[in-house]
């Protein structure tokens, strides 16, 4: 499995942020070719003390050139081309090959 991580920092327009992540940004998220499983969440908390990030998102695929060729498919330059339509503030992006399990 390979997943990547997307944290997004707080925002100026959270409101808006969070509809357009819901109503576009997502939907075409869920049209990558390979996509396994994807999840997200707007209540970012951390240990401790205050998150620096607003919203994350994850999203799985087999391995690490199914990823890559989601992501440079049509659908994934779609994907990657949007999120300044929402992100004021430019997200932190990272993926890793996935090991371990219970």
């Amino acid at each position: 499995m390979h997943k990547i991580v997307v944290l997004y920092p707080p925002q100026p327009e959270p409101e808006g942020f969070k509809s357009y992540y819901l109503e576009t940004h997502i939907p075409l998220v869920r049209k990558l070719p390979g996509l396994k499983a994807l999840r997200y969440s707007f209540d970012v908390q951390a240990v401790g003390g205050e998150s620096p990030y607003f919203c994350i998102f994850e999203a799985d695929f087999e391995d690490g050139a199914a990823m890559g060729a989601a992501m440079g498919s049509p659908e994934g330059q779609a994907v990657a081309g949007d999120v300044a339509n929402f992100a004021t503030v430019a997200p932190i992006l990272i993926h890793y090959p996935c090991e371990g399990g219970v």
